[in-house]
């Protein structure tokens, strides 16, 4: 009851208008009484002395004239209020963002798994499906800021999961700025993202998990984002030269291809949260993002295949629409769902995601195959011996060819998720959604 209170402190700009609302419904009730019967008429001419003057139809129109828009008017006032001092200055209506709330609630639950920009990239497409999203990422990162922090302050590397608790956030694009701004200069300092060393410094007090629910929070994300473990783990992989190679970071600077992942130590526990979710799901989604540094360390920790393959759920395996130095130089889609397919189970994926867009100019291709990048083929043939259920579509991103389309790709996923998933769900509703609504 003391909370109820707060409504009568001045400075809210609430209370005027509702009260200008209560006074026009009052005015309008009355107004409605003198046009629908004499009685209460009566009742006022016996007590005013110049109701007898004029007919009781005249004040019934005069009252629903002036009590009708002072209702509406002040309840628009007031709600204008309240989103004011709730969501500031909010991109969408107030009306917007109760039905939005209320729509991707009913959404499937997603559980993508991966890391990296392809990761994030997909998540930012699908929180407009669902709220019921949640991100599995990847923590055997060891480069770039997130790697010194791991090495520095023995922490779990923060990149990956920074990236897409932004993608997934609900919040003004002045926030995901700020948290993606990394530093060029003091000691110490450049290179660093601010994001990162926001979730360090939650770190340290609180631990990573937490702190990694309180930068969701803060970001008002749809959805959740959690590591897979919350072990610190090191990739170990073997090239197509029999080379052993100790890290993630180093694998873009070698040319040729990876054979073999593994984890160090190969005893990481997964996140219960994770398993959770995975049971879950509606449909599952592996990628995209490099396949033997995003993706597949997930796959490796102990237990998560084991629930992948006991789940209910379909599992969609993103094929990448271009191939990376040093970890799938030369792969067509075949050899990327092979790879996949031997460091799990053959009975892993449900359905493979390929790129049908391959009518690239050489001119556009020439500055990735300088890189050793080029287009990933789908060898439809090779890839039905694998896989039955081939999805092949259009997902090239035209004006950076090594990423998929973001919105092309979840619209594409939106659409295959089996009737039976989606509990009320359907796609036509996701199609209208996708088009009447800006995106967060």
């Amino acid at each position: 009851m003391s909370g109820m209170l707060y409504w009568l402190y001045p400075g809210l700009k609430i209370k005027r208008w509702l009260l200008l609302a209560f006074c026009g419904l009052g005015a309008a009730f009355l107004g409605f009484l003198l046009l629908t019967g004499p009685a209460v008429f009566q009742f006022l001419q016996a007590r005013l002395p110049l109701a007898g003057a004029y007919p009781y139809l005249l004040y019934g129109i005069l009252l629903l004239c002036g009590g009708l828009p002072a209702l509406f008017y002040g309840l628009y006032r007031a709600l204008r209020a309240a989103k004011e001092a709730l969501l500031f200055k909010s991109r969408h209506s107030l009306v917007e963002m109760i039905f939005t709330r209320r729509y991707l609630a009913d959404g499937p639950r997603l559980v993508a798994i991966g890391g990296g920009t392809g990761l994030s990239t997909l998540l930012r497409e699908l929180k407009n499906y669902t709220s019921n999203l949640t991100a599995v990422v990847t923590v055997a990162d060891d480069g770039g800021s997130s790697g010194r922090l791991r090495h520095e302050l023995g922490i779990l590397p923060p990149g990956d999961i920074r990236a897409c608790i932004l993608a997934m956030a609900d919040t003004e694009p002045l926030m995901e700025m700020l948290f993606n701004h990394r530093f060029t200069g003091g000691e110490g300092l450049a290179g660093h993202n601010f994001g990162n060393l926001f979730i360090a410094a939650m770190t340290e007090m609180f631990g990573f998990q937490e702190a990694v629910k309180f930068f969701g929070k803060v970001l008002a994300i749809r959805g959740q984002v959690y590591p897979v473990t919350l072990d610190l783990v090191q990739l170990e992989s073997v090239d197509e030269r029999g080379e052993k190679i100790l890290g993630e970071s180093v694998h873009s600077s070698r040319g040729g291809f990876l054979k073999r992942v593994a984890l160090r130590p190969t005893e990481a526990k997964p996140l219960p949260e994770v398993l959770r979710a995975i049971a879950d799901a509606d449909a599952i989604i592996l990628g995209p993002g490099s396949l033997f540094t995003s993706v597949l360390p997930n796959l490796l920790v102990p237990g998560v295949v084991e629930a992948l393959l006991s789940s209910p759920a379909p599992v969609f395996y993103i094929c990448n629409v271009m191939t990376q130095p040093g970890e799938t130089a030369g792969f067509s889609a075949s050899d990327h769902l092979r790879a996949l397919l031997e460091h799990t189970s053959p009975q892993l994926v449900d359905y493979v995601v390929v790129n049908s867009d391959l009518a690239i100019s050489p001119a556009e291709l020439a500055p990735y195959r300088e890189r050793g990048a080029d287009l990933v083929r789908p060898d439809y043939e090779n890839l039905r011996k694998l896989v039955p259920r081939i999805i092949s579509y259009p997902l090239i991103n035209r004006s950076m060819l090594s990423r998929h389309h973001g919105p092309s790709l979840a619209r594409l996923l939106m659409g295959h998720i089996p009737a039976g998933m989606k509990r009320g769900w359907n796609a036509w509703e996701s199609r209208f959604f996708s088009r009447s609504f800006p995106r967060a």
